[in-house]
């Protein structure tokens, strides 16, 4: 179900309530919207907290058979969140978009059941994962820590970790290596959204323990004058790698906006990397896709090559016009087929003839 936060939410959840008495419902699916969905104020937030919190606790038993739950813009008491899991028992998704404890506060989460974890924006200065022994995919969007974001306890399945951030000229750059612990995750989702690199390249020493069973890579919306030489440090920590895709672009609609705000120079600082060895090779990359409008064409010809040369059992290059919002279509040049063309020649030239290229 899917409903607003208000007075008449206690009649929805006594009424759902009823129904399950009657065993006719298995399991719950609450998604609950605020009538102010965008650029709620304090006073807002705390009041949507106060209203939440009262549904709560009207209506337990419902809570107890939730399976999946979304909120967005409450902000909540210390206790809140405690409270919340140890009754939502059978809860295995949770998405909290705008939620928190108060600026810079500490969410800490130990569930059971619980197998998926959204965090979108919201004010947590640190997600603590204690205890989440069922857990496979964690999500974090945004975050305004300039320490890690989220530190990961007991979490032995998880599978799929993706990072959403606007990394501001403050933020620091995350180490994988620490941020994930002592994990083996096999899926990575980082999306950059066209700002500053916000992560370290590491040396296989430092990756290999959490990446030995990466198979899957994302790296999405990497500004277009950043060099993609640094990916390769992915490669080198995680040899079981499959597939690899990458999405260059940037907003160039957002040009005035980021004069205001507390934006990076230098996008890609800090990313200096050098190859543990000149003659590395990878053995298991099998497909590479490129999305892209560069700014210099040498740098998508000059990336291709090395990812050619070093994975040596590579079958499929795919290069593709990476997408452009509306705003910012008419602000730049289409990329032609010619030209799509012309890129796969250049990055071909030299290579092995053993892959196949796709434009």
């Amino acid at each position: 179900m899917q409903f607003y936060l208000g007075d008449e939410s206690i009649f929805i959840g006594q009424t759902v309530a009823n129904s399950i008495a009657t065993q006719k419902v298995a399991s719950v699916d609450f998604t609950i919207l605020t009538k102010v969905r965008r650029n709620c104020t304090k006073d807002e937030l705390l009041t949507n907290g106060r209203q939440f919190m009262s549904f709560f606790d009207s209506c337990p038993n419902t809570f107890g058979c939730l399976a999946r739950l979304t909120l967005e813009n409450l902000r909540l008491g210390e206790s809140a969140f405690p409270k919340n899991f140890s009754i939502c028992k059978q809860l295995e998704f949770l998405f909290l978009h705008n939620c928190d404890m108060g600026i810079q506060s500490l969410l800490e989460v130990e569930h059971p059941q619980l197998s998926e974890l959204v965090i979108a924006s919201g004010c947590f200065k640190r997600v603590h994962l204690k205890w989440a022994p069922k857990l496979t995919i964690l999500k974090f969007s945004i975050f305004r820590s300039k320490d890690d974001p989220f530190c990961l306890g007991y979490v032995p399945l998880l599978q799929t970790v993706s990072i959403i951030n606007t990394a501001l000229s403050w933020h620091k750059m995350l180490k994988l290596s620490e941020l994930l612990g002592k994990t083996a995750i096999s899926i990575l989702h980082l999306n950059f959204r066209s700002e500053k690199i916000w992560v370290k390249p590491e040396g296989r020493r430092q990756l290999l323990p959490v990446f030995h069973k990466l198979r899957i890579v994302n790296l999405l919306n990497i500004p277009e004058e950043c060099d993609l030489t640094w990916t390769m440090f992915l490669l080198q920590g995680a040899p079981n790698l499959k597939e690899l895709r990458i999405v260059v672009r940037d907003h160039l609609c957002l040009v005035e906006q980021r004069k205001k705000g507390a934006f990076s120079e230098e996008k890609d600082k800090g990313l200096e990397w050098e190859p543990s060895a000149s003659d590395f090779k990878h053995h298991n990359l099998a497909g590479l896709s490129i999305y892209g409008r560069f700014q210099a064409e040498d740098k998508l010809v000059s990336y291709a090559r090395s990812i050619m040369q070093a994975a040596v059992n590579l079958e499929d290059i795919k290069l593709y016009k990476s997408p452009v919002c509306q705003r910012c279509k008419h602000m730049r040049p289409e990329w032609t087929l010619e030209r799509s063309h012309r890129l796969a020649t250049k990055s071909k030239r030299g290579c092995p003839r053993r892959s196949g290229f796709t434009s």
